[in-house]
């Protein structure tokens, strides 16, 4: 049976290729330079969405990190930058933006469903070349949910998406777990769907698992953790509240959910009191962003779901994640105010319907002729 090659092979082979080959090598330097001009120039234009795709394009052609992926452009200085975080953005910005503008259509899938789709497509296939799974699951997640709020398509799309949705889903997941790679190990290793030996990959998820147990209810103490220093591998990102639940115990790791469950609440009510259509989708699509990155790296690290590489919002490492995050906090809070300056607005416009209703009443009252009063004015004649 014939191997189909994995998309990370090919873009290493074909950069192996491209080095030995001068003049190939020279086209590619050219090609970066066009990605990197046009970046530019996105960003100048103001296409931010654009930026975005050249951005994950870039780490294409960028050196690849330890596993052996293109998630990185590394920049000047030793710095470096994950163009996923900022794709997370794009599609939240562009799918609020299309359905906006199509909001006397929105049951119409081709118009609130499909041209959505045309957004997120390239940027799943991008993500799939770095390969970067956890990033396409989780865009999908928050491009449904932004979908379903809306109510683009209506009873269509429940007919049509939920199938499609479920059948692209298992396919997705099938073809992980027939592959060779670590994907269908960690597939293999939770849900048992490869018979691979995954004693090697069930070793952070065990060393997690020991982790939340050492905890207790109250916790070992802030710094005291032992899985952190030694045996639990990405202690700082993956597998942040696994240290959570190792350091403030079973009462910590519950108060940690119910702070996050409060910003989600907060984030749909900010987002439903949106001056405008544009406003309620965008906040939508950040909470959706929050809470089921939330959900997923908690399922990791309690061997719900596979690991998946989802960090915990506001927890893991990364300064890409982080500052994307606090800044998508401050769009939260200008559509609060937006949304407060506009009841304001409503408000003091009912105060001035009900004050020149009253006037008008009142003028209304002295020009009516009481009948009694003009019966006793006729008698005194």
């Amino acid at each position: 049976m014939k191997k189909t090659p994995k998309p990370r092979d090919t873009v290493q082979r074909l950069k192996e290729t491209i080095h030995k080959q001068p003049a190939v090598f020279a086209v590619y330097v050219a090609l970066r330079l066009i990605v990197l001009a046009e970046l530019v120039m996105s960003i100048i234009r103001g296409e931010y969405e654009s930026a975005f795709i050249c951005l994950l394009v870039l780490a294409l052609f960028m050196p690849s990190d330890n596993n052996g992926c293109y998630r990185w452009v590394y920049l000047p200085g030793g710095m470096s930058l994950q163009p996923s975080e900022l794709a997370k953005f794009a599609v939240i910005l562009g799918t609020a933006d299309i359905l906006d503008h199509h909001q006397r259509e929105i049951k119409s899938l081709f118009q609130c469903v499909f041209k959505p789709a045309c957004l997120l497509i390239p940027i799943l296939v991008l993500l799939k070349l770095e390969p970067h799974n956890s990033a396409m699951l989780l865009m999908a997640m928050i491009f449904a949910t932004m979908l379903v709020c809306a109510g683009a398509g209506g009873v269509k799309l429940w007919a049509v998406a939920v199938p499609a949705g479920a059948a692209v889903l298992a396919y997705f997941i099938k073809s992980l777990a027939s592959g060779d790679g670590y994907a269908s190990e960690r597939l293999g290793g939770v849900w048992g769907l490869t018979p691979t030996d995954t004693a090697g990959m069930l070793w952070q998820t065990r060393q997690s698992i020991y982790a939340i147990s050492t905890g207790g209810l109250f916790g070992v103490g802030i710094g005291n953790s032992v899985q952190k220093h030694q045996w639990l591998p990405y202690a700082e990102n993956d597998f942040i509240f696994a240290v959570v639940c190792e350091e403030l115990g079973f009462i910590g790791a519950i108060a940690l959910i119910v702070l996050f469950g409060a910003l989600i609440v907060q984030g749909i009510a900010i987002a439903l009191n949106a001056p405008d259509f544009f406003g309620s989708l965008l906040g939508i699509g950040i909470m959706a962003q929050i809470a089921w990155q939330v959900f997923c790296n908690i399922a990791v690290v309690t061997n719900t779901l596979p690991n998946t590489g989802i960090s915990l919002p506001f927890f893991s490492s990364g300064g890409t994640s982080l500052i994307l995050l606090l800044a998508e906090m401050g769009v939260m809070v200008n559509i609060g105010r937006n949304g407060e300056r506009a009841a304001q607005q409503r408000e003091a416009l009912r105060a001035q319907h009900e004050a020149a209703k009253a006037e008008q009443e009142a003028a209304r009252r002295e020009k009516t002729i009481v009948l009694a009063d003009a019966r006793a004015a006729r008698a005194e004649q």
